[in-house]
């Protein structure tokens, strides 16, 4: 049986690039399911965040083909998806194209669900895009940072 999930994602970097973190908050249609993820890093981008945040729910997903709506307010990870951009810097190698390790890994899972993007308005009194605000913003000040080797790498 297909599960539907709703997913809220949101990354932050206190400066940009900065200590970073992201939060989750991913809940189960007509179940009692609602859980909370987050993480920080010693020094990422916000835009890193916010994909990251992305593709760290939809790898926690354990039931495949489920039909799931990402409600994120990153312009940078929706717009990417859902007008297609993704997928023409993929037939180009992403050359020139920055996350280019978090994209190839985000294409990895798209594939296994059936996913739709919805933008929202940051700080817009939105319950569950306010709680990951929150997350992620604790996550970056955390004392439990660890690094985003991606960042590191490529830098």
């Amino acid at each position: 049986m297909k599960k539907s999930i709703r997913i809220y994602t949101d990354g932050s970097s206190i400066g940009n690039p900065g200590p970073g973190g992201y939060g989750i908050v991913m809940l189960v249609e007509g179940e009692n399911y609602k859980k909370e993820f987050s993480q920080g890093f010693r020094l990422t981008t916000n835009n890193r965040m916010e994909l990251l945040a992305v593709i760290t729910a939809l790898e926690k997903i354990k039931i495949k083909n489920s039909n799931v709506n990402i409600f994120t307010d990153s312009k940078y990870v929706s717009d990417a998806v859902e007008k297609g951009w993704v997928f023409e810097w993929e037939k180009k190698n992403f050359k020139n194209k920055k996350n280019s390790d978090l994209w190839v890994r985000f294409l990895n899972i798209f594939n296994e669900h059936k996913i739709k993007f919805h933008w929202v308005k940051g700080h817009s009194n939105n319950l569950y895009n306010d709680r990951c605000d929150l997350l992620a913003n604790n996550a970056a000040r955390g004392s439990s940072l660890i690094e985003d080797s991606g960042y590191i790498n490529k830098n």
